[in-house]
C-alpha cells in the first residue's frame, strides 16, 4: 500500500501541475495530493497486474479514479451537502477557497479525470477498444446509476425514521462501492482480463465496496476526529441511517467479515501468487482503523 501510493501519488502530482489559472489549479491539487490512503487507484493497478497488465496500462485509469473520488469528496463536504469542515485532517476545500471555486475545482477534476485516462492508457499502448469499454464502466459507476444515485437517495433518507437495510444497501452499492467497483474492472478490463475474469473481480471489488462503507460506519461511531481525519459522528448528527444504528455494533462487525470473506471467495479462481495483493487489500479494508 505505502509503495504503491508513493507511486500513484508522483502520478497524480505529475497529471494535475500547477499551472493557469493558477486559483483552480491550486484548488485541485490542493484536495488532490492532501494524502488519502489512495484504496482506489491500488486496486485499479492490482487488478490490472493480476490479469497478466502492466502497471503502465493502469495508472492513468487509477489517477482518473482517484481525481473523481476527490471530486466526490470535494462536493461532499459542501454546506448544501453534508457541510463539513474536516477531511484528511485539513480544512475542506470549500473552506480554503471558497464554495465557488471549490464546486469548479471538482468539476475540473471530474472532466480532467476523463482526457487524462483516455489520452495517456492510449499512449501506453493499450487497445482502443479496452480503452473504449473503461470508459463507459467509469462513466456508469459516477453517473444517475452509479454514484450518484447513491448520494441522492441518501440525502432523501435523511430524518426518515424508516430506512430500512435493502434501502442502506442501495445508498452504499451505489454510493460507495460503485466506484470502487469501477477501480477493479477498469484495472482487469485495461489489463486484457476475459470475461470471465472481469466479472469474478467485479463481484469481489462490490463486495470491498460494501464492505469500506460498512467499516467507514463503525469507525465514525468508534473513533475521534483526530483518529479519522474527518469529523467523527456527523452521521449521527446528521440522523443518517447506517449500519450500526440498523443492526448494532456487533452484527455491523458480523456482517463485515462475511463480505470480506465473500470477496476473497471470488479470488480463488486466480494464481494465489497474484490473487494475494487483492487479499491483503480486502483485509486492509476489513481492518482499517481510520
Amino acid at each position: 500500500m505505502v509503495s504503491r501510493a508513493t507511486t500513484v501519488n508522483q502520478a497524480l502530482n505529475d497529471a494535475v501541475s500547477l499551472r493557469e489559472p493558477q486559483k483552480i489549479h491550486e484548488a485541485m491539487r490542493y484536495s488532490l495530493l492532501a494524502g488519502g490512503k489512495r484504496v482506489r487507484p491500488v486496486l485499479c493497478l492490482a487488478a490490472c497486474e493480476l490479469v497478466g497488465g502492466s502497471e503502465a496500462m493502469a495508472m492513468p485509469a487509477a489517477c482518473a479514479i482517484e481525481m473523481i473520488h476527490t471530486m466526490s469528496l470535494i462536493h461532499d463536504d459542501l454546506p448544501c451537502m453534508d457541510n463539513d469542515d474536516l477531511r484528511r485532517g485539513m480544512p475542506t476545500n470549500h473552506k480554503v477557497f471558497g464554495e465557488d471555486v471549490a464546486v469548479l475545482a471538482g468539476d475540473a477534476l471530474l472532466a480532467f479525470a476523463f482526457e487524462h485516462m483516455a489520452v495517456d492508457t492510449a499512449k501506453a499502448g493499450v487497445p482502443p477498444a479496452r480503452i473504449v469499454r473503461a470508459l463507459g464502466e467509469l462513466s456508469k459507476a459516477i453517473g444517475a446509476e452509479g454514484l450518484v444515485a447513491g448520494q441522492v437517495v441518501d440525502i432523501a433518507s435523511e430524518g426518515i425514521a424508516d430506512v430500512g437495510l435493502e434501502k442502506l444497501e442501495f445508498i452504499h452499492v451505489h454510493k460507495t462501492a460503485a466506484l470502487l467497483e469501477g477501480a477493479v474492472v477498469l484495472g482487469a478490463i485495461l489489463g486484457g482480463g476475459s470475461d470471465d475474469e472481469v466479472e469474478r473481480l467485479r463481484k469481489f471489488a462490490r463486495c470491498i465496496g460494501l464492505l469500506f462503507q460498512v467499516v467507514d460506519d463503525i469507525l465514525d461511531v468508534t473513533k475521534s476526529s483526530e483518529e479519522l481525519g474527518k469529523t467523527a459522528g456527523k452521521d449521527l448528527v446528521a440522523d443518517k441511517v447506517t449500519y450500526p444504528k440498523l443492526l448494532g455494533l456487533e452484527k455491523s462487525r458480523e456482517f463485515a467479515d462475511e463480505l470480506n470473506k465473500d470477496a476473497q471467495a471470488q479470488l480463488a479462481a486466480f494464481d494465489p501468487d497474484k490473487a494475494a495483493p487483492l487479499v491483503s487489500l480486502a483485509n486492509y479494508i476489513a481492518y482499517r482503523q481510520n
